[in-house]
């Protein structure tokens, strides 16, 4: 697993992911860092949970892990959101492509 400074690896394995979301972009990409965190564009709007729903399938689809290992901990109506990447799929995950290489 890379060092980058929005990975926070925890005790038991679980991965900490802390990032920032820019709602109703063109397109969901990855888009650098803002203020220590994965800057991430969603397409999706922010309303009814939709762009959360979106960072997490587009999370669980980039490191190559289930949706159901990627749980949002924090920033459920914020742009801040701190997401847990399981234990168990976190030593298995592609960490270089979150960040686009």
């Amino acid at each position: 697993m890379p060092t980058e400074s929005y990975l926070h690896p925890q005790a038991g394995g679980d991965v900490l992911l802390d990032v920032h979301v820019v709602p109703n972009a063109p397109r969901t990409q990855a888009d650098g860092t803002h203020d220590g965190a994965l800057r991430v564009r969603l397409k999706a709007l922010p309303v009814e949970g939709r762009a959360n729903e979106a960072l997490v399938a587009w999370v669980a689809t980039t490191l190559g892990v289930p949706r159901s290992a990627i749980g949002l901990v924090r920033g459920h109506s914020a742009r801040r959101k701190h997401l847990r990447i399981a234990a168990l799929h976190a030593a298995a995950a592609d960490w270089p492509a979150l960040a686009g290489r």
